[in-house]
This record gives C-alpha cells, structure tokens and sequence, in this order.
C-alpha cells in the first residue's frame, strides 16, 4: 500500500473511533475530561512522566550502544522529549520516533542503523507491555477473561495456528540466513542486531527493567486519571482495563495518540459494569496527562530553534564583515637600473 494512502488510513481511522464514540456518547465525557483534572494530578502525572521519560531515553541508549552507536543520555533525554510531543501533536503518533531515529542517524553518519536501534527500543517496550499484558488478562478476573473462557475452543484452535505459523517464520528465516540474497543479508543483519542490541548480558538486564518501569508509570498515570474521574474501583479491578487501553494505544489508528484508547476504555470499563462514559472520561484525562508530559519537548524544539538562528545569523554577521573589511594594497617593489645605482655610487 502507498504510504501516503496508509497514512490516511491511521487517520482516518483514529477519527472515526472518536466520531463513534461521540456518535454514541455524547461530548459529555470529553467535557467532563477538561473539567476533573485538578493541578495536584496533574503535578503527579507529570512527574510519572518525566521518570518514564528518562527511563526509555536510558533504554535508547542501551540499544544504540549495543549496536555500536554513541548516545549520551542528556541528549537521548532531550530527543526523546521532542519524539514525545511530536507524537502527541502530529497525527499518526510515530513521525517523532522517526525524527529522532533521523536525527541521531545523521549525526552517526548510519541512519538505517540509527532507524533499526529506535525500532529496538520501541519492540522492547512492547514485548514487555505485551507479556505483562497477556499475563493479567488471562489471570485477573475480566470482560476480557470472561470472553476467553466463553470461547476457549476457538482460541485454542487460533492459538494453535499462531504457534504454528511462529514456528514456520522461525524456520524460514533460519534457511534464508544460509542464503546470499538481499532478504539472506537483512535477516542475518537483523539477527545480530538483536542479540547485541537487545539480548546481549550488558543489556538485556536494564532494558527489561527500564521496559518495566515505564509499563508501572503509564499504569500509574492511567489509575491518577481514574481517581481524577471520580472511580473509586480498586487496583486489581481496574489493571486489566488499564492494560486493554495501553495495548490499544499500539494500534496504527490514532490521531496524535487519540482513537482506540479511548474506544477500548468505553467497551472495557462498559463490559466490566464500570460504565463507558466513565472508562471514556478516564481515557481522555489519560491522553491530557500525556500530553501535558510531552510539553518540554517543545522547550526543545523551540531552544534548537533559536539556537540554530543565532548561528546562522553569526556565520551571517561573519560573511558581513569579511566582505567589507578593506583590503590591504600588496606592497610595491622600487626597480631602479643599475646604471643609475653605479653611477651614484650606491
């Protein structure tokens, strides 16, 4: 599919989730979203976010390390920062994890290397969030859990055909590494890359807890959101719900992070006797949160900004005067004829 029509597909889509659940619930819940949030949680949010910023900044560096790169964490920091608001103001929700992966690329001189050690970092989260994920749902009383048990034959049968067709691209990339072709030379590349980025004993030990870390502070901010919206449901009642809506957030339909979080939430906490409105309500303070977190990447954006305008205007200022300082005359040689020098006795 043509990017630019799979770009408007991600949108359109996050729109169209939103459209639904405004179709059907009404603008009360977005309303009431703007209205609980008190300056406290917002306070407490925002300094969940700054911890799990640093840490997935730290887990960047890990894996771009692991691949031979040099990152510092005070930029990694600010970088990610940056990715952050990006993601949270553009549509899509990716094109800041592209800037950096860019950015960090020219400055290596590698930005395929550079675009495959942010792709790493992001797939660390999200085997992490995965595993968490699966684990509570099928273990903690749930809409979900309780679906699962309904149609346990069906899954048996679906999960049987997945570890099936895992074990098949296992195989098949196992025979195309012996191979010489282009797609031979990229899965081998991409094995390697893995095991020194991601699995290597230097690494995998603080990717996985900096991966679960941060899974504990998005799952904190989401319970600050709860409480902010009024739900005095206990922790265990409402992780599962919480869980739903983060593995949500990975799904390619979003408006700047917006769409089926919040149409996850209404089902989840609908399903669960929470009421929709509520689990709406909660996912809307949630991306608010979020997007109050992301703001000091536009202190970045806008520092770089005037940083590189006063270079250019000094390299400007330079050129200026180079031009117009006046240029000194080669100094002129005195030829006399020797005749004379004799004659006078020189």
């Amino acid at each position: 599919m043509n990017r630019s029509i799979w770009a408007w597909v991600r949108v359109l889509g996050g729109v169209g989730i939103l459209a639904v659940l405004l179709w059907r619930l009404g603008t009360g819940a977005f309303i009431d979203g703007l209205r609980v949030i008190d300056g406290p949680a917002l306070a407490l949010a925002f300094t969940i976010g700054v911890a799990t910023t640093v840490l997935s900044a730290w887990r960047w560096c890990l894996v771009a390390r692991g691949l031979g790169m040099t990152l510092s964490l005070r930029g990694a920091i600010a970088d990610y920062y940056k990715a952050l608001f990006i993601n949270a103001a553009l549509p899509g929700g990716v094109l800041g994890d592209v800037d950096r992966a860019v950015q960090h690329g020219r400055e290596e001189g590698d930005v395929g290397r550079s675009v495959r050690a942010v792709v790493l970092e992001r797939t660390a989260g999200q085997v992490v969030l995965l595993t968490v994920g699966v684990t509570v749902l099928l273990t903690v009383p749930s809409p979900v859990l309780s679906h699962l048990q309904a149609n346990a034959r069906g899954l048996a049968v679906a999960a049987a055909t997945t570890v099936g067709l895992a074990a098949l691209a296992i195989f098949a990339v196992g025979r195309l590494r012996s191979g010489a072709s282009r797609w031979a030379r990229a899965a081998r590349t991409g094995i390697t890359e893995v095991r020194s980025g991601l699995l290597a004993r230097r690494n995998w030990p603080g990717i996985v807890l900096a991966s679960t870390i941060v899974l504990a502070g998005h799952l904190a901010t989401f319970l600050v959101a709860a409480r902010a919206a009024g739900s005095d449901a206990s922790l265990l009642r409402l992780a599962p719900l919480m869980l739903l809506a983060l593995l949500a957030m990975a799904l390619p339909l979003n408006v700047g992070g917006w769409g089926p979080r919040e149409g996850v939430a209404a089902w989840a906490f609908g399903a669960a006797g929470l009421s929709a409105t509520q689990g709406l309500t909660i996912a809307v303070v949630y991306g608010l949160f979020a997007f109050v977190a992301a703001l000091p990447g536009l202190v970045v954006i806008v520092t770089r900004a005037l940083a590189g305008a006063r270079a250019k205007a000094r390299i400007r200022a330079a050129a200026v005067v180079t031009v117009a300082a006046p240029v000194a005359a080669p100094p002129q040689k005195i030829v006399l004829p020797v005749r004379e020098l004799v004659s006078s006795g020189a």
